[in-house]
């Protein structure tokens, strides 16, 4: 199994343990999607650790986009924007920079 920063992940690249996360994961996770984390990346990363430890799972990318909507604003409550930041999916890369399980429904 391969490691980023000391800690597991499984061949997609999620944690293993979701207790290992930290800042510097994400961000090695986002090196490797050749990515730079800004504030806005923060934003959403936040917001699906706070989502996951509210409900103990991911949201689905249609809740993600509507609640991303209600909490920072309808112009970054929209797809386009979310896949802006996340290219490979909101919900898929997302949850991966965020230590999260990856959402049911992705593939």
């Amino acid at each position: 199994m391969a490691e980023i920063c000391g800690a597991e992940v499984d061949e997609e690249g999620f944690l293993v343990n979701l207790g290992d996360w930290n800042k510097e994961i994400a961000v090695e996770m986002a090196k490797g999607d050749d990515i730079e984390l800004s504030e806005e990346h923060w934003d959403v990363i936040n917001f699906l650790r706070d989502y996951f430890e509210e409900y103990q799972i991911a949201p689905a990318v249609r809740v993600l986009t509507k609640a991303i909507g209600k909490q920072f604003g309808k112009e970054k409550g929209n797809s386009k924007y979310l896949y802006s930041l996340f290219p490979y999916g909101p919900g898929k890369q997302g949850c991966r920079f965020a230590g999260l399980p990856k959402p049911t429904g992705c593939i």
